[in-house]
């Protein structure tokens, strides 16, 4: 094999050579302050080294991670004020039962949960993460009401053409429980209904509501 400096290349390796030291001449002062810090960094490294070699060292949390760590379900929130819209629509078009619901109870806050980390694992929960922030129709295709619950029964819609499909079995929004009663009970509703212990108020067709996908 031949040397650079030598046979065919001869010339141009003369030409490569002169032009690199000119490069490196120019930019010695650069060189030589990356060489300072990198001098500096290695330094760092075995300071690190001999903290974790002593027990010392532990291993920071990105403030990503950090976040995540508080988050413990994916919903679609969905604004007050419209579903007050939706329920007096009902009540007026559909049953009076509704309209002594609405007068009863003062609705501060509403969601349509579609994974919770405790139910369904954290990496369903971050599966919807590239859909946060972003609007979602929802179909209301149900109220359901018993003596200490009810809920709006609810289908959510796509974005961008990905349907959001919620991992409960009974996508709802939960408008009231009773003292005492937890909010996870409105998962009973459609159980109750089959047995005589709730109303199901079917509407045809379905109203539309848009909501927000959200961490919580």
């Amino acid at each position: 094999m031949e040397e650079p400096s030598k046979g065919t290349y001869a010339k141009d390796w003369v030409l490569w050579e002169k032009q690199l030291r000119e490069v490196l001449f120019r930019n010695a002062d650069y060189l030589a302050s990356i060489q300072v810090l990198f001098e500096i960094a290695v330094d760092q490294v075995l300071e690190q080294l001999k903290r974790i070699m002593k027990g010392e060292y532990v291993t920071p949390i990105s403030s990503e991670k950090s976040k995540f760590g508080t988050i413990v379900f994916a919903a679609i929130d969905v604004p007050v004020a419209d579903l007050h819209n939706l329920l007096s629509n009902i009540s007026e078009e559909n049953n009076p039962k509704v309209k002594t619901f609405i007068e009863n109870n003062n609705l501060q806050k509403a969601h349509i949960t579609l994974a919770h980390k405790r139910s369904h694992g954290v990496t369903a929960v971050a599966n919807y993460g590239r859909f946060v922030n972003q609007k979602v129709p929802v179909d209301v295709t149900a109220l359901l009401l018993s003596d200490k619950l009810a809920a709006l029964e609810a289908q959510p819609g796509s974005i961008d053409g990905q349907k959001i499909t919620s991992k409960n079995e009974w996508p709802h929004l939960t408008l009231w429980t009773a003292q005492g009663i937890p909010p996870k009970e409105a998962n009973t509703l459609p159980e109750l209904v089959l047995q005589g212990k709730a109303k199901h108020i079917e509407f045809n067709p379905p109203f539309t509501i848009t909501g927000v996908l959200q961490f919580h």
